[in-house]
C-alpha cells in the first residue's frame, strides 16, 4: 500500500490537469469539449503521475526501508510499514 502516492494525488492532479488545460489553450483550443477532455486526462493521470513521484522520493531516500513490507493476503493491513 502506498499511502504517500494517495496524498501525492492531491497535488499532481491540479499541476496535470492545468497543464493540459494550458497546452490545449496555447494551441489556440478554447472549446469546453477540449478542456473537458485535457481535465478527464488529468484526472486519469493523477494518481499514475503521484505513483512515479513517490516511488523516486522512496528511492533516495536513505532511511526508507523497502524490505520491511511484510504480504499476507489480498488487501493490505493499515498497521503495516509503508511500501
Amino acid at each position: 500500500m502506498d499511502r504517500l502516492s494517495l496524498f501525492l494525488t492531491l497535488a499532481t492532479g491540479p499541476v496535470t490537469t492545468g497543464g493540459l488545460v494550458i497546452a490545449a489553450m496555447s494551441m489556440g483550443y478554447y472549446g469546453w469539449p477540449v478542456i473537458g477532455t485535457a481535465a478527464a486526462i488529468g484526472f486519469l493521470l493523477a494518481w499514475p503521475a503521484a505513483y512515479l513521484v513517490s516511488r523516486r522520493i522512496k528511492r533516495h531516500d536513505p532511511d526508507f526501508d523497502h524490505t520491511r513490507e511484510n504480504r499476507t493476503g489480498v488487501i493490505p493491513d493499515p498497521q503495516a510499514p509503508e511500501v
